[in-house]
């Protein structure tokens, strides 16, 4: 069974550009073998991030991420069974935020930033659609 998964998070300490390359990195090794696809935002301290795959996988990974010190207030933004992946082409997709216009963050929320904190996880992944279609994430596997 498939499920979707989204979760937002602080990062502690913010990363630098070469942590956030080590992580995508990471992910991407280890995602295939799990049967995990998905998508990064990572902007000013905030993760955003869609998994797919198998329950128990998603799970697993969605625990390690949550006991992991480098995240905090992390929250689980949305959860579903899913008949398909809609991040099937991305072991582990990332947000490119130098082609993130900001209206589009201004379409999802109050202001032009990334705050998932603020908005539902419907509207973030909405936001995540969106992004997928203006080819802002890359990282394609």
């Amino acid at each position: 069974m498939l499920v979707r998964l989204m979760y937002v998070s602080r990062a502690v300490p913010a990363l630098d550009p070469e942590e956030l390359g080590a992580i995508l990195r990471q992910s991407r090794a280890h995602n295939p073998a799990m049967g995990i696809t998905g998508a990064l935002c990572y902007s000013e301290g905030i993760f955003l991030q869609v998994l797919e795959g198998g329950r128990g996988a998603v799970n697993r990974l969605y625990c390690a991420v949550a006991a992991d010190p480098r995240h905090t207030d992390v929250e689980l933004l949305s959860y579903e069974e899913t008949a398909e992946r809609r991040f099937a082409g991305w072991a582990m997709g990332q947000v490119n935020m130098s082609r993130l216009n900001p209206a589009v963050l201004l379409k999802y929320s109050e202001r032009p930033v990334l705050d998932p904190y603020a908005v539902s996880g419907a509207v973030s992944m909405a936001l995540f659609e969106e992004l997928m279609a203006t080819a802002s994430i890359v990282g394609q596997s």
